[in-house]
């Protein structure tokens, strides 16, 4: 039976896959699912909140990673590449060639038409195994919005949702905060959209 014909995988398998592939995948339930490439605004918006994160965090024993580094979750079996990832304090990682991330401390994923229901639910609840978590940052592609869910001291998400350019997506464990209006800075949300005739 080929890769392409299963439709269920151990973790053994897919790492091996992966490690032999030219292109991503995540793992989730069993099942491998390739990476589609993304438009310029969604690339655009991973690269600002990377850059705003290396800012606010830079000598705070803080590491910020983009969509290459894999994190994996063992609790939940999933094994995923946020498009930005912040690891604080010392990191851990798996045994796997290459090592995927064990301990995130912020995680941002920018929605895309393909993958926002998943990123909002199934994917959310799989992060919030990790007890490191403290952040979930859900970035829109439709319209300048910023979802954060912040873990609270007893273990509840609570949830703030950003849509003034002044809005101030609070993290001040890692030194203050990050403006809207530098995320969404210099992004058309529109460009790369496929024109209709």
């Amino acid at each position: 039976m080929t890769a392409a014909s299963r439709t269920s995988f151990t973790e053994t398998e897919y790492l091996a896959l992966e490690k032999a592939s030219d292109r991503k995948h995540e793992f989730v339930d069993g099942a491998i699912v390739a990476m589609a490439g993304a438009r310029p605004p969604h690339n655009a918006l991973a690269s600002n909140i990377s850059a705003a994160l290396v800012a606010l965090t830079r000598g705070r024993g803080c590491l910020t990673l983009n969509s290459d580094q894999r994190i994996h979750i063992p609790a939940t079996r999933l094994y995923a590449y946020p498009d930005v990832t912040l690891a604080c304090g010392e990191r851990r990682y798996d045994d796997a060639d290459p090592p995927s991330l064990l301990n995130p401390t912020v995680i941002v994923e920018v929605t895309s038409d393909s993958t926002e229901d998943f990123d909002r639910g199934t994917k959310f609840l799989r992060y919030q195994s990790v007890a490191e978590l403290r952040h979930y940052v859900i970035v829109s592609h439709r319209e300048r919005r910023i979802d954060h869910f912040r873990r609270e001291g007893d273990g509840q998400w609570h949830l703030t949702t950003h849509t003034r350019e002044d809005a101030l997506l609070a993290l001040p464990e890692h030194g203050g905060a990050i403006v809207l209006a530098d995320v969404y800075g210099g992004v058309d949300l529109e460009e790369g959209r496929p024109t209709r005739t």
